[in-house]
């Protein structure tokens, strides 16, 4: 996504196709990435290419996918603070609770140098994100919602995606909490609002509002 303050790109990380995000203001050499997936070498390469350096690592939630990377960046940059919301930070050490484990290919992450909660805010490389928690897919979720810009930015991992929702059959799992959160903390967002999920293709919440077949506005 590119705009005249701002660039966001997105890298995709196999196995599971997992979208890590980088977003910089133009006229700053510094960025937020958001949930650094299984492929930090090619993050590491976007940075170096765009001669910008983190000023944080958010992190949505626990779950492997989004946390994989975030022991690379934290190697490089041990200054930078890893961010997670305070109901996810332990699935940072843990390999079983992060479901690594389940998967063959166990990981784990430097712990949290902050935890975060609804009505948060982080404030780094220029930009100032609003943190709302959203329990469902996974106990201490978090979206990361950027209001300064117009339309809204969400970061919203793996609560909702295009036509479709997080899945709540995990251990920690709620559809009812899911759902719930999605009507009172994404779909209160305005319509135009740009939600960039932690898999597949941006929404916004007026498209999920009206056709999501999940959970209706």
């Amino acid at each position: 996504m590119k705009n005249p303050q701002f660039e966001i790109a997105r890298v995709v990380s196999s196995p599971f196709d997992e979208n890590t995000y980088v977003v910089w203001l133009k006229d700053r050499n510094d960025c937020l990435v958001v949930d650094p997936g299984y492929d930090p070498e090619q993050i590491l390469a976007l940075l170096d290419k765009q001669r910008i350096v983190p000023a944080a690592i958010l992190n949505t939630h626990g779950h492997s996918d989004h946390i994989a990377g975030n022991g690379t960046l934290k190697e490089r940059w041990p200054d930078c603070p890893l961010i997670i919301g305070l109901g996810d930070a332990p699935k940072l050490t843990d390999a079983q609770l992060n479901l690594s484990a389940r998967y063959g290919r166990a990981i784990t992450s430097p712990p949290a140098d902050r935890t975060v909660r609804t009505g948060d805010r982080v404030s780094a490389a220029g930009l100032d994100l609003e943190v709302r928690e959203i329990p469902g897919h996974s106990a201490g979720h978090v979206v990361f919602v950027w209001r300064d810009n117009t339309p809204n930015l969400a970061f919203v991992g793996d609560i909702i995606f295009l036509n479709s929702v997080g899945r709540a059959d995990l251990y920690d799992g709620d559809f009812d909490k899911l759902a719930a959160g999605i009507r009172t903390q994404i779909y209160t967002l305005p319509d135009d609002t740009v939600l960039l999920s932690g898999h597949g293709q941006a929404t916004t919440v007026g498209q999920e509002k009206t056709s999501n077949p999940y959970v209706r506005g």
